[in-house]
């Protein structure tokens, strides 16, 4: 530790608790972060991603149902 940094004033434990609760900090890479100007950006990108994964994922599982064959004894 230099000795000219001066903590005095500090406050132990201060961000404790916030960091208790959990933290979401993700570290883009250059070139990623070019792309976006703000974290609103990222944020209503990583939505719009999630709504593709959601729609997505609910076609193929009534892609999935239409295909099954009816069971044994089932007309």
């Amino acid at each position: 530790m230099r000795s000219y940094y001066d903590f005095s004033g500090g406050v132990r434990g201060k961000y404790a608790k916030r960091y208790a609760e959990g933290t979401n900090v993700v570290v883009l890479d250059p070139d990623v972060a070019s792309v976006f100007r703000d974290a609103q950006a990222v944020n209503e990108t990583l939505r719009a991603v999630a709504r593709i994964i959601d729609l997505q994922a609910r076609t193929a599982g009534r892609t999935n149902r239409s295909r099954r064959r009816p069971k044994a004894g089932r007309a």
